[in-house]
């Protein structure tokens, strides 16, 4: 993460640590016992908290650390765990309740949809990575995020349409795909959080 990162990169991160194709049946699922009129004005609120929680994050990201006396290369090996993780569950997602477990019924608050569907641990901590890494450029890092946000509403506002076009086969696979990616990202930044610390050292 000492490069110097891009707008474009930066943003495409972050619409695959958003991971919008594995959230559609996700959504579905939770959504299948909300009328069909109210459904799409409920994705919307939770889709504008989560970006709430984000920005958030993005802001007060740094001041967190420094409460927290956490250095920067403890963020960026941490952040490769969590995107580890998360882009496990992608590519061998668990058999039963998709990626975030078993899910509840009735119309959904903040909780599972905004958080951790939308604006999940991984999320965060590439949000905190960015800007713990090259701060200053926090206008940069929520043009970023706004896109990707962006990216992500318009696939989970037409995931009904997708879900029946492409079937579960396909989004199972671009979500795979796209945990692939996200272990090589998680492996780069682990690699690097570990060449700063023996520098600093």
């Amino acid at each position: 993460m000492h490069t110097q990162i891009t707008i474009v990169s930066a943003c495409i991160t972050l619409f695959l640590v958003l991971d919008a194709p594995g959230n559609v049946p996700f959504f579905l699922t939770i959504l299948k016992d909300v009328p069909p009129k109210r459904r799409r004005w409920v994705m919307i609120r939770e889709l504008l908290i989560a970006l709430g929680v984000l920005v958030a994050f993005l802001l007060g990201g740094r001041e967190l650390l420094s409460v927290m006396q956490l250095r920067q290369e403890a963020i960026s090996i941490g952040g490769g765990v969590v995107l580890f993780l998360i882009a496990i569950k992608m590519v061998f997602p668990p058999r039963e309740g998709g990626i975030f477990g078993p899910t509840g019924s009735g119309e959904p608050f903040i909780v599972p949809l905004a958080i951790p569907g939308v604006a999940g641990p991984s999320a965060m901590a590439t949000l905190l990575l960015l800007t713990s890494a090259q701060p200053g450029r926090e206008v940069e890092w929520g043009v970023a995020l706004l896109i990707a946000w962006l990216a992500t509403a318009a696939i989970l506002l037409g995931s009904t349409w997708l879900f029946k076009f492409l079937g579960e086969s396909v989004l199972a696979a671009v979500e795979r795909v796209m945990g692939m990616l996200l272990i090589a990202l998680s492996a780069q930044m682990i690699l690097g959080g570990v060449e700063a610390y023996l520098k600093a050292g």
